[in-house]
């Protein structure tokens, strides 16, 4: 699944207004114009037959979302729906980025969902049931466990795709 369709998708199922996506994007310490979010959220007209090819960031039709402006949006989500949390002393200002490779997107998409969303593990395990797709706590632990942890599972597109389709069910249905 490309981030452009992810932002889409979240877009969608959380109702996010224009305005409010450029204010994320801000918070997320990125600075789009409302035409340039338009272009992000434009599918591109290669994306079935150009799948994995991550190298263009921009298309005549519209603005390929890369890992680092999908990240920043997640993370001014947060942001958006809880406030900004000051950091404790001795710890940096800023983090390091989350998301290493594309194996990792979903992962991330899942841990910063569930924070900005405050939801609990339970949460998350009924949303994914009513996109009718059933995970145990166990398996969603590894989801969201650290990259490198030994009991750390790869998120693949299928629980990322139904997450958000049972978000959309959730919040919109």
């Amino acid at each position: 699944m490309h981030n452009h369709d992810i932002l889409i998708r979240l877009r969608y199922a959380l109702d996010i207004k224009n305005k409010d996506m450029v204010e994320i994007f801000k918070l997320g310490e990125i600075e789009v114009t409302r035409e340039e979010v338009m272009q992000m959220l434009t599918k591109l007209k290669d994306d079935y037959y150009d799948e994995y090819d991550d190298d263009m960031d921009e298309d005549e039709d519209g603005i390929n979302c890369n890992n680092m402006m999908l990240e920043s949006f997640l993370n001014g989500l947060i942001i958006f729906k809880r406030g900004r949390q000051e950091p404790k002393p001795g710890q940096p200002q800023s983090q390091a980025p989350a998301v290493k490779n594309k194996e990792s997107v979903n992962n991330i998409l899942l841990k910063k969902l569930k924070i900005a969303l405050t939801l609990t593990s339970e949460d998350m395990i009924d949303i994914l049931e009513e996109a009718g797709v059933m995970i145990t706590k166990g398996e969603l632990s590894a989801i969201l466990r650290k990259v490198g942890h030994r009991n750390y599972k790869e998120c693949g597109d299928r629980y990322a795709r139904n997450f958000l389709k049972g978000l959309a069910l959730k919040y919109r249905g």
